[in-house]
């Protein structure tokens, strides 16, 4: 169904649909109400429905919101941690009444996916929440330069300009490393992971803060997957009794490799876990923990991303949030008074 095919059916020019479709009530164009009524019913029995595309190329809104992830969200493991981000984002969209659009074909042959390549549909959406660890610092400020509006989820360090909705991990760290010093541990390990991603420096920068701040002995470590034996071995050496793990995987695995040598936890070690499995039922034990409000994210970056297009944003509006972590106190959290 075409304009052209819109305005034989009404009977009127294909500039009468073209003006009653863009809205426009000014003197200069002005129709009659019987011919706008004629173009309307018409519309409504046909069912037709604007081109996206040319709507944006108008400065159109499409009542569409774009979901862009720099890593797929779709196998197995991935999509256990993406899913209570996109039910946030699912749950903001609804309520603003807004379709979701997700972009997928973006991977380059020679590196990491791209929202900004040659041939993107990006304006087909009237603006973007942009989801993973590692994003493209220099797309961020090109789309801050084009004006397209775009929401973070995850702190971004950097560029002031860049809006995100992210979790507050540092503060939640030292609220756990306050609670271990309250329970009488005075010698802690940090073991975290191989990564420059904002999300690892926060995690670390309020261990270090809150060790200081308590004046207690604490050493950090960085290890990889897999290597629960080898921090064993450091957190021995070191004569902690407690040891913070940023990979809630390799907090288990540490927890596994410590009862498998004879010895308990927390009574021989305790373990805290700076995270939470994608899904709850995997993890073998009540590990004492931090909780990302994941789903809180997806639907703050959305209701940021409404009020960025609709043009509320000013001065007095914060465009860069970060929401507080839960603590579980868990099981592997020993109290040493």
């Amino acid at each position: 169904m075409t304009q052209r095919r819109i305005a034989e059916l009404a009977g009127v020019s294909q500039a009468a649909v073209s003006l009653v479709l863009s809205g426009r009530t000014d003197t200069t164009t002005r129709l009659s109400d019987a011919t706008r009524q004629r173009v309307l019913d018409v519309l409504h029995e046909t069912n037709y429905e604007a081109d996206p595309a040319a709507r944006s190329l108008a400065g159109k809104s499409n009542n569409i919101v774009g979901v862009f992830t720099y890593e797929s969200a779709f196998p197995a493991e991935a999509s256990d941690f993406y899913a209570p981000l996109l039910t946030g984002v699912e749950s903001a969209a609804e309520e603003l009444g807004a379709d979701l659009l997700m972009f997928t074909s973006s991977r380059t042959h020679d590196g990491p996916r791209r929202l900004l390549r040659e041939g993107s549909r990006l304006r087909l959406a009237d603006g973007c929440v942009l989801l993973g660890r590692h994003m493209d610092a220099g797309e961020l400020a090109r789309l801050v330069e084009l004006e397209y509006p775009f929401v973070a989820v995850g702190r971004r360090d950097g560029d002031a300009r860049v809006p995100y909705v992210g979790a507050d991990y540092a503060s939640a760290v030292g609220e756990l490393v306050d609670l271990a010093v309250a329970r009488g541990h005075t010698k802690l390990t940090y073991a975290a992971l191989p990564f420059d991603a904002e999300s690892t420096r926060d995690r670390l920068a309020g261990f270090v803060a809150a060790t200081r701040k308590h004046g207690v002995s604490s050493r950090v470590v960085t290890r990889s997957s897999g290597e629960a034996e080898k921090l064993a071995r450091d957190v021995d050496v070191h004569g902690s009794t407690v040891v913070f793990v940023e990979d809630p995987v390799e907090a288990d695995r540490l927890v596994a490799h410590i009862e498998s040598e004879g010895r308990a936890v927390p009574r021989d070690l305790s373990v805290v876990a700076l995270g939470e499995h994608a899904r709850r039922d995997e993890a073998a034990r009540d590990v004492t923990r931090l909780v990302a409000p994941r789903t809180a994210l997806g639907a703050e970056a959305v209701r940021l991303l409404a009020r960025i297009m609709s043009g509320e944003v000013d001065e007095s509006i914060e465009t860069r949030v970060l929401l507080p972590c839960s603590i579980v106190e868990g099981s592997t959290l020993a109290d040493r008074r």
